[in-house]
């Protein structure tokens, strides 16, 4: 693979399957032990940028408004709610509720996890919107009425990108925008996990190195720390030559 040029990504994953399965034959007893226990990977750095900023986020959905009440329903989802595009494709009109005066949302995520989310305003608002009169059955649903599907919604975000001027957009930037702007907006990292449905707080660490946000980088801090320290050296120099009894003392 390395001999065909294939990126360290690529090499990584596909030998991630392999040394899966051959540890799933060894837990199950077909093979004494795994040969691609000790096997070497390519090691692969965190991706960076790809999430949508805060700008970015707000061009999208304004233009996402411009389509139709699905489109928009879509977009809220995705990028206020973070939802990965499966879960957002599987929610029913059934499972909307009212959970201590906040309208939630029961979903399906990742691994077949339950999880109750709430609804912000807008998003509530747009769903609504997007459901009408309708009291049971999909809460996205394509031109012929059908579940939106998978393929459906990426092609969906991308032209609402493409119209937005944003380029090619697919539906995890707007999830990773999702756990990249609550982090830039002072979220607890303790808390974003939560939100994003993360099974370990380490995955959404990554998000937070994504993003980049030189103003808050710790070399302004230090410098900042160094030149307090040497201006309380020269005042405390300066009081010192102005008092030369407390000097003496």
């Amino acid at each position: 693979m390395e001999e065909r040029g294939l990126a360290a990504s690529t090499i990584d994953r596909r030998l991630s399957t392999v040394c899966g399965f051959y540890r799933f034959a060894h837990i199950d007893g077909r093979i004494a032990s795994s040969p691609a226990q000790y096997v070497w990977r390519p090691k692969v750095q965190p991706n960076e940028g790809h999430g949508m900023d805060r700008a970015e986020l707000g061009t999208f959905l304004f233009t996402a408004e411009r389509f139709d009440r699905a489109h928009a329903a879509l977009a809220v989802l995705l990028s206020l709610n973070g939802l990965r595009v499966s879960e957002a494709c599987s929610t029913n009109i059934e499972d909307l509720g009212f959970h201590r005066g906040h309208r939630t949302l029961q979903i399906v995520g990742k691994g077949n996890k339950p999880a109750t989310i709430p609804l912000v305003p807008r998003t509530a608002r747009t769903i609504d919107l997007a459901i009408g009169e309708r009291h049971e059955g999909p809460i996205l649903r394509r031109r012929d009425d059908q579940r939106l599907d998978r393929r459906t919604a990426h092609r969906w975000v991308r032209s609402i990108g493409k119209q937005a001027g944003l380029g090619s957009v697919h539906p995890h930037m707007l999830r990773a925008g999702f756990i990249m702007a609550a982090l830039d907006a002072g979220v607890p990292l303790r808390d974003v996990p939560i939100a994003a449905r993360h099974a370990d707080p380490r995955t959404t660490t990554i998000y937070d190195r994504r993003r980049q946000n030189f103003d808050r980088h710790a070399a302004y801090v230090v410098v900042a720390f160094v030149a307090g320290g040497c201006a309380r050296k020269r005042t405390s120099g300066t009081v010192q030559s102005a008092n030369p009894e407390l000097a003496t003392a």
